[in-house]
């Protein structure tokens, strides 16, 4: 079954590019590559600058730019492209969601196989065998939503697991917080298939040592026979350093797993799998095309609880008596963490139970497999660590939801770190060492000591219960002296922990910022058995060069290949929006640290067009990469406003605003697009479609006024395909239609029916545009429900437009032009006590959020203070608990707007619903891919329609009696499905509630 694909199938961004006018060239040096793999694989094969720069960073503080990058359909395909890229002697690497923190997923010159897109099916679950069968590119989340109606789940669990892929996990031997409980990815792989160097593949698996299939691999003569034998002498040769050389620790992924390929199993059988050897290796063996993975039953239910410390160590001290209470996980968080989230839109709720004095919490997970009485384990704990301890407060956590608020903060550690205001960050270089817990405290005390001779301080989080601290030191690396500095904590603190007889990574793999370290860890004679394994199964070195292992001739170094160094420089263009709050343009684009938050699929709103695609290129991730290189020389400036970068980076951005609140370290991309779409236009570049939408008010006015006849004509036979043609706009999209009485009008002949001072609450409904031409209904619902609570009601009639349209559409000279007609008209107002009430969540966010960016003053802030959505005044006032209502007993499935979940405003909605007596569905949904414009655009109708398809899905799902829909947008997409009907404004089920 396929991973979280839409009904209706993907949308095809190589598709899209190849309907362009503009030329996608490969870059020159390797366009004979290139053709070639295009001759041996199905997928697609893109060799351009775009591509290059997409895929030349991960989630770490590296970059290197490949040769290219294949996306292949099956095994067949990765098959031919080693053999093609073998043939040119050119490097490969595989990469699942490229999430990767230590540079394992980039390389230099590499072609990247990007195993995500294709080969992410569940090939085969068996429950009674507790066994799962995979492609490498399935998503974590997603293969253990598929094992929930089994009770199972894959046990290791990284804190990426909503976007990182299987694949990826066993490259780098994932684990994550439950390790205390169920180890690491090793202990759950069991069978691999592999494509070899010389493009083979290989099944590995147990085989029992000098048996018959034993013997009858190891007598041939071919590569196979040739990987048994020396994997089997290496480690029977150095049996004894590996016993001593390798840490005695839960989780240790440096190095090669010489120690655990041969072992003993329960029948008293000695075998050999190669599985656990591939497991780690970071592709420097093998490429792993499909995985057979144990499982692990799913308790039915868990308890956290967080104790707060005053100070860090204490905390440490505290990690080895956690330990002995039967838990199944021990995290810790400092006060940095905590810090970064109460100031983030998206985590701020998550962080509010953790006390300002907190300079570091512990928490602790119990489980049901393991407690009867989450209770009774609790207060053993706390009168343990509270009232006999340090800690000094506690936070209880039984419900699911409040689990989940705990986990959202502590998986969020890594990405709030990095979304720290400046240059200097907490950087992951050394971050993920392990020691013993019971020398934590120890380690933390002498790390510190290190950073102090260093003059620098770190950030603290991570599993704690098994010894692994996420340490980043804080350093500006774009200044040389404090690459030298990285260089030299990373010289203090390996030889620290090999003092404390740990790892120098528990978690995150070697990749470029740790196998220089290798040697120093395994010593020479280990070294050189890693050397042996790597020829033996990749003779020409040519399997992710420079991880894990590299040779005497080429030593790996973790001051190369730098994403920011001493040569980075970046241009700060002139803006008409106010960055200044963002720490300027180029800022904001830097803020992107790759982690890839903007590939998970499974929640939330970030990215509508990543979900429709699978497409790296569709990422909020990449199109920040590529806005990157323009500001830093990587693209020649000028290419932010060439046709492909406005087409493909900007114009695919359908100005969601999720990623405002969705990505950890709040890179705006939709702020950005209108930024650079009004430079673009600046230089000419405005068609007349475009022009049309940014002036859309215009539009509808007159086909509001010529009512019956532009509704007629749009309906002539053979005028949309005319139209298309003509103007662009997609010919299976209805045109709206138009009202022949305007809410303005409707308003003016019916006024007021509370007057003003008789009322507790006095509100200016604002007339946007789509309200007061094409569905007055909603406005005259918002009205009679304001009325009923009370609520005297004026309309503005001379206020503009929002801007919302031409802000878009990169239309600024227009949008602040608005802005600020409205702000000048409505600040008196304001002042003297009116609130400005919004049907369309779209025009509200603009006057709450982007008016602030387009104008400066006191005023633009107080007016958008005093600015709601209809619903959200209702909810906030309390009002809707007043309103006179009968009884109904619908069921109503809520889907939210985007711009008002990027504030965190959507959920007054569904409040008021459920308080007028609803029952109520709200979904946890992404954008509906209309997007105002967007979805009328011709060559963005089959993307808008793969994102629908997503939010239809869940609609159908749920089986509401009535789906209740805010945005305009959002209710014509509903509405244009086959059979359906266009749905209600939440504020006419209101109405339709009252008595």
């Amino acid at each position: 079954m396929a991973a979280d694909q839409p009904a209706s199938g993907r949308h095809d961004f190589a598709a899209f590019q190849a309907t362009r006018d503009y030329d996608v060239r490969d870059a020159a040096a390797y366009t004979a590559l290139a053709s070639d793999l295009r001759e041996h694989v199905t997928g697609d094969v893109r060799f351009d600058e775009y591509s290059q720069l997409l895929y030349a960073t991960d989630g770490s503080i590296y970059k290197a730019r490949p040769a290219g990058v294949v996306i292949p359909r099956d095994i067949d395909d990765v098959q031919a492209a080693v053999r093609v890229a073998a043939e040119h002697d050119v490097p490969i690497l595989p990469r699942g969601a490229g999430s990767s923190l230590a540079g394992q997923a980039v390389g230099p010159g590499c072609v990247v196989l990007d195993l995500s897109k294709h080969l992410n099916d569940i090939l085969d679950i068996d429950p009674e065998g507790k066994r799962v069968r995979i492609q490498p590119g399935v998503v974590q989340d997603h293969l253990d939503a598929a094992l929930e109606p089994h009770g199972l789940k894959f046990a290791p669990d990284p804190a990426s697991s909503n976007r990182a892929t299987v694949g990826g996990g066993i490259g780098n031997n994932s684990t994550g917080a439950h390790s205390v409980r169920y180890g690491i990815t090793d202990a759950y792989t069991e069978e691999l298939d592999v494509v070899l160097a010389d493009g083979s593949l290989i099944h590995t698996r147990e085989v029992v040592l000098d048996s018959k299939e034993w013997d009858a691999i190891v007598e041939r003569d071919d590569r196979e026979a040739e990987l048994y034998r020396t994997v089997r002498r290496l480690v029977e040769e150095n049996a004894d350093e590996i016993e001593t050389r390798y840490p005695k620790l839960k989780r240790n992924v440096s190095g090669y797993n010489l120690h655990k390929v041969v072992y003993e199993r329960t029948d008293g059988e000695r075998v050999i799998n190669l599985s656990k050897l591939f497991v780690g290796a970071e592709g420097t063996l093998g490429i792993v095309v499909e995985a057979t993975l144990s499982l692990v039953t799913k308790p039915e239910s868990t308890a956290l609880v967080l104790y707060c410390y005053r100070d860090l160590v204490e905390a440490m001290e505290a990690v080895p008596r956690a330990l002995e209470f039967d838990v199944s996980a021990v995290e810790l968080m400092d006060d940095e963490v905590f810090r970064l989230a109460r100031g983030s839109p998206e985590f701020a709720q998550y962080a509010a139970p953790i006390p300002e004095a907190a300079a570091a919490a512990l928490m602790l997970e119990f489980d049901s497999e393991r407690h009867d009485d989450f209770r009774d384990a609790v207060t053993a704990t706390d009168a343990h660590f509270v009232s006999e301890g340090n800690a000094f407060h506690s936070v209880h956590a039984y419900t699911d939801e409040e689990q989940a608020d705990l986990w959202k903060l502590r998986k969020a550690a890594i990405p709030l770190l990095m979304s720290m205001e400046g240059d200097p960050k907490p950087y992951p270089f050394i971050e993920d060492a392990t020691v013993p817990p019971e020398e934590l405290a120890e380690y933390v005390r002498k790390f510190e000591a290190v950073l102090a001779d260093h003059g620098t301080s770190a950030a603290y989080f991570a599993h704690a219960g098994s010894g692994t601290l996420h340490i980043r030191p804080i350093l500006n690396l774009k200044r040389d002296e404090e690459i030298q500095t990285m260089q030299s904590i990373s010289e203090a603190i390996t030889d620290l922990v090999l003092e404390h007889h740990g790892s120098f990574s528990g978690e995150h793999g070697d990749g470029l910022a740790r196998t220089q370290f290798n040697p120093k860890m395994y010593g020479p004679t280990l070294w050189a058995a890693f050397k042996e394994v790597k020829s033996t199964f990749d003779p020409d070195w040519r399997l992710n060069p420079g991880k894990v292992v590299f040779q005497d001739d080429d030593p790996t170094d973790m001051r190369e290949h730098l994403r920011y160094g001493p040569a980075y420089q970046s241009v700060e263009p002139q803006t008409t929006l106010d960055f200044d709050g963002d720490g300027g343009f180029a800022h904001l684009v830097e803020l992107c640290n790759g982690c890839g938050t903007c590939r998970q699929t499974g929640s939330d709103t970030m990215c509508p067009t990543y979900r429709a695609s699978k497409d790296e290129a569709e990422t909020t991730r990449g199109r920040a990469n590529l806005l990157r290189a323009a500001i830093s020389g990587d693209l020649p400036q000028e290419e932010l406003t060439s046709e492909r970068f406005q087409t493909e980076v900007l114009d695919l951005c359908i100005g969601c605003k999720g990623c405002q609140n969705d990505c950890p370290t709040g890179v705006d991309l939709a702020k950005l697009k209108a930024e650079v779409k009004h430079q673009s236009h600046e230089q000419g570049s405005a068609t007349v479609r475009d022009r049309l939408f940014a002036n859309i008010d215009r539009v509808a006015s007159v086909g509001s006024a010529l009512a019956p006849v532009a509704n007629a004509a749009s309906r002539i036979p053979g005028s949309g395909r005319l139209l298309e043609r003509v103007g662009g706009i997609a010919a299976d999209r209805d045109p709206p239609t138009f009202a022949s009485e305007s809410f303005e009008t409707w308003f003016s002949r019916r006024g007021s029916r509370v007057a003003p001072e008789t009322a507790e609450h006095r509100v200016l409904l604002f007339p946007d545009t789509y309200t007061n031409y094409v569905y007055p209904e909603a406005g005259k619902a918002a009205v009679r429900v304001l009325e009923a609570a009370g609520v005297h009601v004026a309309v503005p009639f001379d206020a503009a437009p929002s801007g919302r349209a031409a802000y878009s559409g990169g239309f600024l000279d227009l949008a602040q032009k608005r802005a600020e007609h409205n702000v000048d008209l409505l600040t008196p107002l304001v002042d003297d006590g009116w609130s400005v009430v919004f049907v369309e969540p779209s025009d509200v966010v603009m006057f709450q959020d982007e008016y602030a960016d387009l104008l400066a003053g006191a005023e633009v802030e107080r007016v958008g203070a005093s600015s709601y959505g209809v619903l959200e005044f209702l909810d906030t006032y309390r009002l809707a608990t007043s309103l006179p209502v009968r009884e109904v007993t619908q069921r109503v499935t809520y889907h939210g707007h985007c711009n008002q979940k990027a504030l965190n405003k959507d959920h007054h909605a569904a409040a008021v619903l459920a308080a007028v007596g609803y029952e109520v569905d709200a979904l946890d949904s992404g954008c509906c891919g209309m997007a105002g414009s967007f979805g009328y655009e011709a060559e963005h109708y089959d993307l808008s329609q793969a994102i629908g398809s997503i939010l239809f899905e869940q609609v159908d799902e749920s089986g509401g009696d009535v789906v209740a829909v805010s945005g305009a947008s959002c209710r014509t997409q509903l509405g244009d499905r086959a059979g359906a009907t266009r749905p209600p404004h939440p504020v006419e089920l209101v109405e339709k509630a009252l008595r």
